[in-house]
């Protein structure tokens, strides 16, 4: 079975593949585009991005499973939460689409993100580091280490990959 990455993020290779029995499985990562900003702030622009990214590498690696994983904003009454997105699509049925960890940002880098920054540069500089986005990620940094962004994106993928199971098998 050949499962389709819709990027080459080390983060979200390694949480597809912590997500599937691997007996068999051909994971293929590719440069696809979203679709959407760079910098999705909303829930609905982050899940049409994940969406769009499952469906193109679905498409481009010829797949019989394409993953779409994408991080985004979401404003609120409390202020900007991180959130994250993903979607499983296969040529037969709609994705599925699942949600996880969301947790306040900092008001400074909040304030970043609402004028047009994006988290994966602003979080370099926060944080005094290099491709933190390809690492721990903003959710590594702000828990202390204690959740990082493979953690985060393999619980994400568990739910999609759970969906498909139960409702293709």
């Amino acid at each position: 079975m050949r499962i389709v990455i819709g990027s080459k993020n080390p983060a979200k290779i390694a949480a597809v593949k912590n997500s599937f029995d691997q007996d068999e499985l051909e994971f293929i990562p590719l440069d696809v585009p979203s679709g959407v900003n760079d910098q999705p702030f909303s829930d609905d622009e982050t899940i049409r991005g994940a969406i769009n990214r499952a469906k193109e590498a679905l498409r481009m690696g010829n797949g019989d499973i394409g993953i779409g994983l994408e991080g985004g904003v979401q404003e609120t009454s409390y202020g900007l939460l991180l959130c994250n997105w993903g979607a499983l699509a296969t040529p037969t049925v709609e994705p599925f689409i699942a949600g996880g960890a969301r947790f306040l940002l900092p008001a400074e880098v909040a304030a970043r993100l609402r004028a047009g920054e994006e988290l994966g540069p602003v979080m370099d500089e926060y944080a005094k580091m290099k491709n933190v986005r390809k690492h721990e990620g903003a959710v590594g940094i702000f828990t202390n280490g204690m959740i990082n962004r493979v953690d985060m994106f393999t619980h994400v993928t568990k739910l999609l990959v759970g969906q498909y199971d139960y409702f293709t098998k």
